[in-house]
């Protein structure tokens, strides 16, 4: 696999009544996803203005490792489903990380 680093901050916004459900979903998420091989930054933001609004800021060590992420069986579940929790589809907008990860501080 790559060491290019594949980074992006992904906006989902729900439908205001799957809000909780959405978010008990991804909270269930986010540790085993951390402890994924490839995995060096992994964050679930909730806009303070907008409480249906929920951020993911991902870095993966490269694009084979999102993409092993993204072919499990829970994500793959939840992408088919997912517009039963969104308002509209996914805005996914690609970012270099230029910084170094948190961890490594």
């Amino acid at each position: 696999m790559s060491d290019q680093p594949y980074g992006f901050i992904l906006h989902a916004h729900t439908k205001p009544e799957k809000s909780a459900e959405f978010e008990a979903l991804f909270r269930a998420y986010v540790e085993p996803s951390r402890a994924e091989p490839g995995c060096i930054e992994y964050h679930m933001l909730r806009d303070q203005q907008d409480p249906s609004l929920f951020i993911f800021y991902e870095i993966w060590q490269s694009q084979a490792h999102l993409d092993v992420h993204s072919a499990l069986p829970h994500m793959q579940r939840f992408f088919e489903q997912r517009m039963d929790y969104l308002s509209r589809d996914f805005d996914i907008r690609r970012i270099d990380m230029l910084s170094a990860s948190s961890a490594n501080r």
